[in-house]
């Protein structure tokens, strides 16, 4: 099998090299490099339709004679230019057996959440240095045709909706999407127009919640990927003891526990995972009592059988354990106050009266680093839709961040208030009332998305503010969504299947927190499944760096890739 930069991402996003073995796929390589010919065995080339990667396979098959492989089977992520398929049918067609655009240009993150890999999208959608330039649109356009790979994998043709605000981002992604999906649909396989399915697609624009992008989450993925060094999804540790190796876990969807675990509160996580381990334990006898780490490494050295699974353990035990130090250490006093701050009334209920003297103490407290202060005023300016252009400059004055100024006074390119005379006051979503659910008192902000998500279930999306661009599919029951909340487990697979589905898109970056809504409404809607994406992942760190990036000029820019 021969892959590019892209694919392989891709491929490894959805299955293990032994899976590929239990296919008869025996050896994977790049299509940009030299290889050995095999003239005897045939190649699967599934790669973008690029220049690059289409030569790399013309190379292969240049004469008959100096064949790298015995025949090629190829298929393409996306639409194949005709250009590139004439260059192909002129330079080798007798080698290639088949040829087939698959559509699959999106990468599949997790089990209901997809990313664009498009990191510069966020400079690209949202900076006035390219308002002016084509730059805009066709990002949008490139957005707009991987969105419809998506919809084409989950067989889907969605009633495209989106939400109306001061900007035109929004309107202009979902009129392309519906757009593409015509044309998609007209010219499939079958030469059939398909019909509106049971579905949904909502695209929100990034600022709608600015809230849910810089408050400190407590649950663990999102808690984990905020608070440690963790890059490319991968986590490093330190093993027990005085010569202590650094070691690397991925944390991924073929790992049950971080499955189970990633969407529970740190309170929870940090009460299961040392059960979890004693439960493990004891299948060798091991000593009751609270079991530490270097125990454990020493039963891992007697129990092969029990490795891997204590191993995983151990993984997130040292994670969870690394967040609550962090947690402990600064974090724990400062969610008390974003809290306060992002809901407007304190863990009694009470309404918050002064903003400002709410926030004073984070700004006055030496041990919280610039990035908690910029965070903290952020959520002040939120609450508060925007403050004067005096009270702006003192507080960045005072606390010493005119460097990183940029990270709040930018927010207006995303048409959020920051500065409280600014003409788009933004119309703030109304909320549900949550006042009943169990909640802990450091993690009572709910993202505004997960209501957004339960209204368009439910049909309570009011459509001057949600607009369709495409005639309201009739097949779209909220009701009956509803009612299935009663439906006993066992069989919410099958319900999925025959019923809605609702995806949601943001323009510029989606939260961990975001992403574990749709999860919990999914779970709760038992008849409509939930799938979220957006053009990349957002840390609260990297969303704060790209907002500061957004008034340099384009060459000065760094963007960091997924």
């Amino acid at each position: 099998m021969l892959l590019d930069d892209y694919t392989t991402k891709l491929l490894s996003l959805c299955c293990k090299m032994t899976d590929l073995l239990a296919e008869g796929v025996t050896v994977v390589e790049n299509v940009y490099k030299m290889r050995e010919p095999v003239p005897h065995m045939k190649a699967i080339y599934l790669i973008t339709p690029t220049k690059k990667s289409v030569d790399g396979l013309i190379d292969d098959f240049i004469t008959k004679s100096s064949s790298r492989y015995k025949a090629a089977y190829v298929y393409f992520t996306d639409f194949c230019p005709d250009s590139l398929f004439n260059k192909i049918k002129a330079s080798c067609a007798k080698s290639i057996k088949k040829c087939k655009e698959i559509n699959i240009s999106f990468f599949p993150y997790e089990s209901q959440v997809f990313t664009l890999n498009i990191p510069d999208a966020f400079y690209r959608c949202y900076s006035p240095t390219l308002e002016r330039t084509k730059d805009k649109d066709a990002v949008l356009q490139v957005m707009a045709e991987q969105i419809v790979t998506l919809c084409a994998t989950l067989d889907e043709n969605p009633g495209v909706r989106y939400k109306s605000g001061p900007s035109d981002r929004a309107s202009k992604l979902a009129q392309l999407v519906e757009k593409a999906l015509e044309n998609y649909y007209k010219t499939d396989e079958k030469s059939q127009i398909k019909a509106k399915t049971h579905s949904q697609l909502i695209i929100i624009d990034r600022g709608f919640d600015p809230v849910s992008t810089v408050l400190h989450e407590l649950t663990f993925q999102a808690m984990a990927y905020d608070l440690l060094p963790i890059e490319n999804d991968t986590y490093k540790y330190k093993t027990e003891g005085s010569g202590g190796k650094e070691k690397e876990a991925i944390l991924e969807e073929d790992d049950d526990l971080w499955v189970k675990m990633r969407h529970k509160h740190i309170a929870d996580v940090i009460e299961e995972l040392p059960k979890l381990l004693k439960d493990a334990s004891s299948k060798t006898k091991a000593a009751e009592g609270k079991l530490s780490i270097s125990a454990l490494s020493q039963l891992m050295k007697k129990m092969p059988l029990y490795r891997k699974e204590i191993s995983k353990q151990v993984v997130h035990l040292n994670i969870a354990e690394d967040c609550m130090s962090k947690f402990k250490s600064n974090i724990e006093r400062l969610c008390k106050t974003e809290q306060d701050l992002a809901l407007g009334t304190d863990a009694e209920g009470q309404k918050v009266k002064d903003s400002m003297r709410v926030l004073l103490p984070v700004l006055l407290n030496k041990s919280h680093d610039s990035y908690d202060k910029i965070r903290a005023i952020l959520l002040y300016i939120f609450s508060t839709n925007g403050t004067t252009q005096e009270n702006l400059d003192k507080l960045i004055q005072n606390v010493q961040i005119e460097s990183d100024s940029d990270m709040i006074r930018n927010w207006k390119y995303l048409d959020v208030p920051v500065i409280s005379s600014f003409v788009a006051q933004q119309h703030k979503y109304a909320r549900r009332d949550r006042s009943k659910e169990e909640t802990f008192q450091l993690s009572r902000w709910t993202p505004v998305i997960k209501d957004v998500m339960e209204d368009a279930i439910e049909n309570k999306l009011d459509s001057k503010d949600w607009p369709y661009c495409s005639r309201c599919p009739p097949t779209w029951n909220g009701a009956g969504a509803v009612s299935a909340r009663q439906k006993p487990r066992a069989s919410c697979r099958e319900e999925r299947r025959s019923s809605a589905r609702l995806i949601v898109f943001v323009i510029g970056g989606v939260t961990y927190s975001e992403m574990r809504s749709a999860y919990e409404v999914s779970e709760a809607y038992k008849s409509c499944e939930v799938v979220i994406g957006s053009t990349h992942i957002l840390t609260p760190r990297r969303l704060l760096e790209e907002v500061k990036s957004l008034s340099k000029p384009k060459d000065m820019v760094c963007i960091k890739d997924e």
